[in-house]
């Protein structure tokens, strides 16, 4: 069973910081492929839109730096990526949504015998639909908004304001809240897409959004971050604009949520519940909105928390005593101390057939 750890074990939280830093001396030159490059839709707006600072694979890469690691960003998209990967030691990946978020790149690096970091393949892929997701959540007993599938057809919802959102990807991309009936149909076709996903249909709950940051120690032993509370101030809701900060306006408040007792109760339950029911690993961040009347509702979870210094995560665990390289380094130790993927298969050789395949592709 998992131990759980809370920001009242910050004596817990400094120990492993120290183990953790002794170990990454002990691991210096340690080659970590730091994989980023525009997959999914949600990382190709972070590509094209989010200022070079304020990305996770800046941070990622100064915190690489600081432990001393022989690291190298490696784009999925290109065509020597794999024949790269296979050089590392460990893979770091910085891939949101499809593609990099889902299982899919999981079980790539399972069948490469690359150690990674973070969920494996069943939990990413729970973690990244939204609507297997909340399937999985009902199965667990924790509370959700309710929801409903839109696959096509006509719409006759009443007149409930409801959030639209595509199953895959994060960010708020392709997300849509809708107040006027009239307005659905335009949000439904904006959340599925070229392709005609799935579309997951939320009720609205009006609350205070709040996040909680999980990590991995040494150990096997979870964090849990202190719920933080994530405040648009230009928007009316948390959207995609608003956290790639498009116009570096600073229009998002980060601070600790003043919870009452009840709801701070129900979320630590939540997160409990979902990080041994999903079989997450190494870090995770769970969404939350919260009502007046002191009720808790999960609204995602997020097996790639963004990294960015300025993130919830990177709060979150600022407000344990953990820096942003010690969060690295407990990624890195998660994935190395992890037991290897085993299975009767021969292992992949990579030669000149591959390459000539990779760039025909």
């Amino acid at each position: 069973m998992t131990v759980f750890l809370d920001s009242s074990s910050k004596q817990a939280a400094h120990k492993a910081a120290e183990e953790l830093r002794a170990w990454g001396q002990s691991r210096r030159g340690l080659g970590v492929a730091l994989i980023y490059g525009p997959v999914s839709a949600e990382d190709r707006l972070y590509h094209s839109k989010c200022p070079i600072e304020q990305r996770s694979v800046t941070a990622l890469s100064e915190a690489l730096e600081e432990i001393g690691a022989r690291w190298k960003e490696l784009d999925p998209t290109q065509p020597d990526f794999i024949r790269e990967l296979v050089s590392y030691d460990v893979a770091l990946s910085n891939l949101h949504g499809p593609y990099g978020e889902d299982g899919r790149l999981q079980g790539l690096l399972d069948y490469l015998r690359v150690p990674y970091c973070g969920s494996g393949v069943a939990a990413s892929a729970v973690a990244a639909d939204k609507i297997l997701c909340k399937r999985i959540m009902l199965t667990l007993g924790v509370p959700t908004p309710g929801w409903r599938v839109w696959s096509g057809g006509p719409v006759n919802w009443g007149s409930r304001a409801v959030m639209v959102k595509p199953p895959f990807g994060g960010s708020s991309v392709g997300m849509s809240l809708v107040r006027d009936v009239a307005d659905l149909p335009g949000a439904l076709a904006k959340a599925a897409g070229e392709s005609g996903d799935e579309v997951l249909v939320e009720d609205y709950i009006v609350g205070t959004p709040v996040t909680v940051g999980m990590l991995e120690l040494p150990g096997g032993s979870v964090m849990v971050f202190p719920p933080l509370t994530t405040e648009a101030t230009d928007a009316e809701f948390y959207d995609a604009d608003t956290k790639l900060d498009v116009d570096s306006k600073g229009a998002v408040t980060v601070r600790a949520a003043e919870l009452e007792t009840v709801p701070m109760n129900r979320i630590s339950r939540d997160v409990r519940t979902l990080w041994d029911g999903i079989g997450l690993r190494g870090s995770a961040r769970i969404d939350f909105i919260v009502t007046e009347e002191g009720d808790a509702y999960v609204l995602e979870v997020n097996s790639t928390p963004g990294m960015s210094r300025d993130s919830n995560f990177a709060v979150g665990a600022a407000m344990v005593g953990l820096t942003h390289t010690d969060v690295v380094l407990a990624m890195l130790h998660e994935a190395l101390a992890r037991p290897p993927y085993d299975v009767p298969l021969p292992a992949p050789v990579f030669s000149g057939p591959t390459a000539t395949r990779e760039a025909a592709a």
